[in-house]
């Protein structure tokens, strides 16, 4: 297959946009960023931009469905399929196929199907996103009480994380024992905090432990008050974490994702989704452990109004981060993808454009809409 030159394009590089680049693929892989005087390789085909920009696929961590599919319902390879396919047309390239708190035999079926999407090819697809069932149910959101429940040693040596992708669970710090986490990281988990009531000293100890970043940010979490940080305000002075923030306008307001991106930065805030399964299907309507939920000016809510996950896609993601923050438009592009490439600990195969690393990319037109999605080089 002979390399193909993407020029006349806004190559988002050095954190910054950029017009007088080239990048040039083969064989999977970026192997050349080239000034756009300097001569492309021998035998290199050519696509023109056109103006167009040319971003490092973005990579979601948390999403719970989309194209009609909720992963806790599906969890086989064809639902994961799906759900990829769906995101994909909103410019992710790499996601972790997510679960909410369900009973433990579902969570091993997800684990199973993953890996044999992986072992597949099924494009996109990075590892799992285990949220939960070990979470506070004092902060349960939307997540069935019923199906939450404590960790326990024993239930530790039956979890193992995938062989063949990446593990990420989210539980609550104050309900485990600090040694948990520290195991499950040696295992080779990535633990994050989430659904939880700990305070801020739970919080250090379990950073302390391993913990390594915080789900959905603000939501569904001990908040930040005038002598006890909490969850939030812990998660927002710690230099060395990760958090995952939902830009859609409704779960966080414009002003508490100003001071989310002020304090962790670009480089420690990640965009999410939480996508539930409205998103690529035209969908309003779907069930969630027999909870039923609608789609209601943009937002997912149950009988009740609580918010259900998203209806959220990626790149709409971007673009309102970009307009309700002061954060510049590569500033959110960079929030969706190196910046969970980092979390995630793929940073040297993934989520920027730099030669060596895989051609996951997406081709965006002014108006911030997909043209193509490029999945180790190939459109999919």
């Amino acid at each position: 297959m002979n390399p193909i030159a993407y020029t006349n394009g806004k190559v988002l590089h050095g954190g910054r946009f950029r017009n007088d680049l080239t990048v040039v693929t083969s064989e999977g892989r970026i192997a050349h960023v080239l000034d756009s005087t300097q001569e492309l390789p021998a035998g290199a085909g050519r696509v023109d931009l056109a103006g167009d920009y040319l971003l490092p696929g973005f990579i979601d961590v948390q999403v719970n469905g989309g194209g009609g599919v909720l992963f806790n319902e599906q969890t086989d390879v064809e639902g994961i399929r799906t759900i990829a396919g769906a995101h994909r047309a909103f410019g992710t390239t790499g996601l972790l196929p997510t679960l909410i708190s369900d009973e433990l035999d579902v969570v091993g079926r997800g684990l199973a199907a993953v890996e044999e999407a992986i072992q597949l090819g099924v494009p996109g697809v990075l590892g799992i996103h285990i949220e939960g069932p070990f979470l506070n149910v004092e902060r349960k959101g939307v997540h069935d009480a019923s199906r939450i429940r404590r960790l326990t040693e024993k239930i530790i040596a039956s979890l193992e994380p995938l062989p063949n992708g990446l593990t990420l669970i989210t539980l609550a710090p104050e309900t485990v024992e600090p040694g948990m986490i520290s195991e499950l990281v040696r295992k080779g988990f990535i633990v994050s905090a989430g659904h939880s009531n700990a305070t801020q000293a739970q919080v250090k100890q379990a950073l302390d432990r391993g913990l390594r970043g915080f789900t959905h940010l603000y939501n569904a979490m001990s908040q930040l008050t005038a002598r006890e940080a909490g969850v939030v305000g812990q998660a927002l002075v710690d230099d060395g974490s990760w958090c995952g923030i939902i830009a859609d306008g409704h779960h966080v307001s414009a002003e508490a994702l100003e001071l989310a991106f002020r304090c962790k930065g670009v480089d420690k805030l990640m965009l999410v989704t939480d996508a539930m399964p409205p998103v690529g299907s035209g969908q309003n309507d779907f069930v969630l452990m027999g909870n039923p939920v609608t789609v209601q000016n943009g937002v997912c809510v149950d009988r009740d109004g609580t918010l259900a996950g998203t209806a959220l896609d990626m790149a709409t993601a971007v673009r309102t981060m970009a307009e309700l923050t002061s954060c510049s438009l590569a500033d959110a592009c960079v929030m969706a993808s190196a910046t969970p490439a980092a979390f995630l600990g793929i940073d040297v195969q993934a989520g920027v454009i730099e030669e060596g690393l895989r051609a996951d990319l997406v081709i965006m037109d002014d108006r911030f809409q997909v043209r193509s999605a490029l999945i180790g080089g190939r459109g999919v």
